[in-house]
C-alpha cells in the first residue's frame, strides 16, 4: 500500500485494520529487509504512546493523533540517511500496511507495562513484543526500558525481566538494545531520570552486565555532562536518545555531536526531538540531526 497520497494511504489503512487482519502478517512476509545494519545508526523513536507518554513539547497529547504521528514519522522515514525506526507493534505493523518499512532496520519495542505517572510505573514489565515475536515478524532487534529505582522494589522485577529480554534476543542473533537510568520519585510522586554523569555511569555499567551473553547488547543513552566518563564504563556500543523536545535544538544537536565523537557511540535514536520540533519542520529536524552521522 505504498502507492497514492498519505491520506488516501491511511484511509485504506483503516479499513485494513477492519475487515483483513490477515494483511498484517503477509505485509511482514513481503517486507523487503536490510540486507546488513549500518555501522552507524539514525533510528526515529516512536513507541512512547504505548506507554501512556502523549505529550511533545507544550502539546500534552501531541502524540495521540495517530495519523499525525505516522504521517511524521512517514516523513522522517523518508529523508537521506535515516535508517529505519523503533515502536510498538500497533505502530509497526500501521508502518508495514502503510509499506514505509522496505529497506529499513526496525527495532520492536519489548516492555511497556511501567504506563507513565502510575504508581507501579518502575515496574516495567514486558508487554509489547518478546524475542520470539521479533525473530518472526523479520525485525533487527528489540529494545527495553530499563530503570532502576533503588527505593523500588518493583526493580528487581525489571531487571530480571531486561535480562531474559537479552538472552533471549542473542538466542535469536539479534540486537538487544537497552536504555538504563537511575531513576528516583520526587517529591510530587512522579518518577525522574536521574541524569548526573554518576548515575548515568552507574547505569550504563548495570545494564552492560546484563543476560547470559553481551554479544549482542547496545545501549541507549542521553548525552549528559562528562560523557567520556559515561561511556568508559562500558565497551559496548551505544547510540544517543533525544528525550524531550529541546528549548534549545542547536544546544542538543552540539552535545549529540560531541558524545558522537565517542569511540562507542554509534548513532542516535530520537523521537519527539525531531517529530515534534517547535516549528513543526520535521524534514529539517531529522536533516540536522542526519548531519551528525
Amino acid at each position: 500500500m505504498s502507492t497514492g497520497t498519505f491520506a488516501e494511504r491511511y484511509a485504506a489503512l483503516a479499513e485494513i485494520r477492519a475487515v483483513r487482519p490477515e494483511a498484517v502478517a503477509q505485509a511482514v512476509a513481503r517486507r523487503v529487509r536490510r540486507a546488513s545494519p549500518p555501522a552507524r545508526l539514525m533510528i526515529v523513536a516512536a513507541d512512547h504512546p504505548a506507554r501512556g507518554a502523549l505529550a511533545a513539547g507544550r502539546r500534552p497529547l501531541a502524540m495521540a493523533d495517530r495519523r499525525d504521528l505516522l504521517e511524521r514519522v512517514c516523513v522522517a522515514l523518508s529523508r537521506p540517511g535515516v535508517d529505519g525506526v523503533l515502536g510498538t507493534p500497533d505502530v509497526i505493523e500501521d508502518l508495514l500496511l502503510l509499506g514505509a518499512l522496505d529497506g529499513k532496520v526496525v527495532l520492536g519495542s519489548m516492555n511497556r507495562g511501567g504506563l507513565a505517572g502510575a504508581a507501579f510505573e518502575i515496574d516495567d514489565r514486558f508487554t509489547a513484543y518478546d524475542a520470539d515475536a521479533i525473530a518472526a515478524a523479520g525485525l533487527d532487534g528489540g529494545k527495553m526500558l530499563l530503570r532502576v529505582d533503588y527505593g523500588d522494589p518493583a526493580t528487581a522485577r525489571t531487571l530480571e525481566g531486561c535480562a531474559r529480554a537479552v538472552s533471549a534476543l542473542a538466542g535469536h542473533r539479534l540486537m538487544a538494545m537497552v536504555e538504563p537510568f537511575v531513576s528516583r520519585r520526587g517529591a510530587d510522586g512522579r518518577v525522574v531520570n536521574v541524569l548526573t554523569p554518576e548515575a548515568m555511569t552507574r547505569a550504563v555499567a548495570i545494564a552492560s552486565g546484563l543476560g547470559t551473553t553481551s554479544a549482542y547488547t547496545w545501549l541507549k543513552v542521553p548525552a549528559v555532562e562528562r560523557m567520556e566518563q559515561v561511556m568508559a564504563a562500558s565497551t559496548l556500543p551505544a547510540v544517543l536518545l533525544g528525550g524531550e523536545v529541546p528549548a534549545d535544538p542547536d544546544a542538543a544537536l552540539a552535545a549529540w555531536q560531541k558524545a558522537l565523537a565517542l569511540p562507542t557511540v554509534r548513532g542516535l535514536v530520537v523521537g519527539r526531538a525531531l517529530l515534534y520540533p517547535s516549528d513543526d519542520d520535521v524534514a529539517g529536524a531529522v536533516d540536522a540531526a542526519v548531519s551528525l552521522l
